[in-house]
């Protein structure tokens, strides 16, 4: 994460949301003046707080939201499953994603307001 060079295209003060999947990821975050969010975790059968439910609601309900740009990223269908690529073509799929999200920022919006 620290080395793809994301960190550095992001505003002080912003918001990530990301899975508990990434790890450590909010060290480098804080260093960045950035903040994370995720969803509160749930273990050893613990109940969760009440707070941390409303918690998760609401970080549910903005996640429909990212999951749905995300399948219509999938729809350009880029990368096959378990493609492979040379080094020589990433900065064309560099390429190829930015055009693809610049025509999905031209579609109907996800979010009706």
């Amino acid at each position: 994460m620290s080395h793809c060079g994301y960190l550095g295209v992001l505003p002080e003060n912003t918001i990530v949301m990301a899975d508990r999947g990434l790890k450590q990821i909010e060290s480098l975050l804080n260093k960045k003046g950035c903040t994370l969010v995720r969803p509160p975790s749930v273990s050893n059968n613990e109940k969760m707080t009440k707070k941390d439910v409303l918690f998760t609601k609401r970080i549910a309900s903005v996640r429909i939201h990212i999951e749905r740009v995300i399948k219509r990223i999938r729809d350009f269908q880029l990368l096959s499953p378990h493609a492979v690529i040379g080094t020589e073509m990433v900065q064309k799929l560099n390429t190829a994603m930015k055009i693809a999200c610049a025509i999905i920022n031209l579609q109907q919006p996800i979010i009706n307001q």
